[in-house]
């Protein structure tokens, strides 16, 4: 339960004026249900008792309290009944039973319809609040985890709370308003058999409780296998290629059939379980309402009956509504654990740790004059596997370094390290002197443009894929992007133009093209620090041309960092950083690196093979 207080208190707050309504219109409707059984009595008594009773009508003024306002309220119908009769009478009170009968109804719907903006608004919050955490975190994270796994999170957990919790909602203010009403109007009625009757209650709600911790426990079992079957469908859809050509269908389809499988033996058993509510609450009540009924005849029948035949109707009748409230939320007991296991999952990525801490006072640096300096700079991955060791570099203004070795020996990482991808483990990262740490990932980033191996696009227009890191960028501003990107005379070539929609991650492009995109959106931005990130790497040699092209004009008047395995590609920059196994082996031009004959001249002679 504490559990579940924490996560209304967390999401409910904008809400409260609707909770407010919700309170206010459950409070109306158990009023009114009471007030329509009251009348019971008095028709019960119409028709068990009409003319053995004589009521005396006492002055408002000496009335105390609800029996005697009750009392005068016999009195009245009793005079009415002998000036109309007893059958019209009844009429009238039967009327009145069903127009109060239509309020409470009535307010029972306002209830729940004021409910409805609160649970799709949690669950908006909800997504939203993930949505945000999940593009906050640093791309480490995402690299510990798996993105179908992040996708189910997001969709089945966040589902699974809303059918388990918000839903819920209506019911954790409407049944406490219910049978706190309910069980007072029975003390009321008789303080012996309402005392009685609440013995069971304990036994009904620990029963309920064991059943439901053990819910809790299967409910986030199925859940993992959930975020397995999702993941295993992402991996299909991103390597279908590849399963297609070492005909691998029937593999993956034995892999995908065991996660489901599984998943479908543990939703069985949470299902039946959750299916044992209905039977066993409807066993409980009957129980209870059997018991109470032979007790309450017991008194009836003995001398001194505390209580009369038409009131003890009427109690029973009262008694059997508190009944319904209670399978409500022996329900709830059963449904919640199943959300509280998704929200512990939800949790793990909301309360996932960002290493990259922001300072309280970050520094601004609004423009890049100087020079970037690696100091001693070492990094490490949370495995503890070091990755750079005592990196020395200064990258001056306006120059184009170039960073070439191995895969694995820590080029991208280094990279990673200017715009704050990663922290340093050790040393310092200084951009203008000032430490990349103290600055926020924002400012920094402002500054920086990236072309990667793999372009990323969008599934959208090529104009806003271009105009994709830019506010307000013009179809002017765009065009002259693409032009000087290589990419204008193939994008007019398109049915639709620059509103050509590329598909998912640019699929109904080349990859020159896709490449050329990335470049245009780079060359719009206008970043006075350039990374390229083996931008030519995966395009063969015609399209590689273009890009090339098109990449030289983005470098001009720029800082680069060009990380390349083609050595080809930066023969001419101003100097080759060498790397292997996370350390700076050799660095200067390409004609100094050739003749020192030793790591580089290897990685060249090889290619050059």
């Amino acid at each position: 339960m504490k559990d579940l207080i924490k996560i209304i208190r967390r999401y409910v707050g904008p809400y409260k004026g609707y909770l407010g309504g919700s309170v206010l219109l459950n409070i109306l409707s158990a009023v009114f249900n009471i007030f329509s059984f009251s009348l019971l009595a008095p028709i019960l008594k119409i028709l068990f008792e009409s003319g053995e009773t004589n009521y005396e009508f006492i002055p408002w003024d000496r009335a105390s309290g609800f029996p005697d306002m009750l009392n005068n309220l016999y009195y009245f119908i009793t005079e009415w009944i002998k000036v109309s009769g007893a059958s019209h009478v009844l009429l009238l009170l039967c009327l009145v039973f069903c127009l109060i009968t239509f309020i409470k109804t009535a307010c029972y719907f306002g209830a729940a319809a004021v409910m409805v903006p609160i649970r799709t608004g949690i669950v908006k919050d909800m997504r939203m609040q993930i949505y945000r955490k999940i593009i906050s975190l640093p791309i480490g994270f995402f690299s510990q985890e798996r993105k179908g796994d992040i996708i189910a999170r997001m969709s089945g957990d966040v589902q699974e709370v809303e059918y388990s919790i918000t839903s819920t909602l209506e019911m954790l203010i409407k049944n406490p308003i219910l049978i706190i009403f309910y069980i007072s109007w029975l003390f009321y009625q008789s303080w012996q058999l309402t005392l009685f009757t609440i013995i069971f209650a304990p036994v009904v709600l620990l029963i309920m409780s064991a059943i439901g911790r053990r819910l809790k426990a299967d409910s986030a079992e199925a859940q993992k296998y959930w975020s397995d079957t999702m993941s295993q469908v992402e991996e299909t859809l991103g390597g279908l290629r590849i399963i297609k050509a070492f005909l691998a269908e029937k593999k993956m389809s034995r892999r995908f059939e065991q996660i489901t499988e599984s998943m479908r033996t543990k939703n069985n058993q949470v299902s039946i379980r959750q299916s044992s509510a209905h039977p066993v609450s409807e066993f409980l009540g009957t129980a209870m309402i059997a018991i109470v009924l032979w007790f309450g005849g017991t008194l009836i029948l003995s001398d001194n009956a505390p209580i009369d035949a038409p009131s003890f109707m009427t109690y029973m009748t009262i008694l059997y509504s508190v009944i319904q409230p209670i399978k409500d939320l022996s329900k709830a007991a059963y449904g919640i654990p199943k959300g509280l296991a998704s929200m512990e999952r939800i949790d793990a990525i909301l309360k996932a740790e960002n290493p990259i801490a922001i300072a309280e006072h970050p520094a601004r640096i609004d423009k890049f004059s100087d020079k970037i300096v690696f100091d001693h700079v070492s990094f490490h991955y949370e495995n503890g596997r070091e990755v750079l060791k005592d990196i020395c570099l200064e990258i001056p203004k306006g120059k184009t370094i170039a960073i070439v070795g191995a895969s694995g020996a820590g080029k991208s990482t280094l990279a990673d390290l200017i715009p704050r991808f990663y922290d340093a483990s050790s040393g310092k990262v200084l951009i203008d002197g000032i430490n990349v740490k103290d600055c926020s990932p924002e400012c920094l980033r402002a500054m920086m443009g990236n072309v990667n191996q793999d372009p990323i696009l969008f599934n959208d227009s090529i104009f806003n894929n271009i105009a994709f890191g830019v506010e307000g960028a013009t179809r002017e501003m765009v065009e002259t992007a693409a032009r000087i990107a290589n990419a204008h005379e193939f994008i007019i070539e398109k049915p639709e133009g620059y509103n050509t929609n590329v598909g998912d991650r640019g699929v109904k492009l080349s990859g020159g093209q896709r490449q050329r995109i990335s470049i245009a959106r780079a060359i719009l931005k206008n970043p006075p620090i350039l990374i390229l990130d083996e931008a030519t790497a995966s395009l063969d040699t015609e399209s590689e041309r273009a890009v090339q092209d098109a990449l030289n004009k983005l470098m001009s008047n720029r800082t680069t960092i060009a990380i390349a395995h083609r050595l080809s590609t930066i023969k001419n920059a101003d100097e080759i950083i060498v790397m292997d196994e996370g350390r700076i082996v050799e660095r200067g031009r390409h004609d100094e690196l050739i003749a020192k004959d030793g790591y580089y001249k290897k990685l060249h002679d090889m290619q050059a093979l």
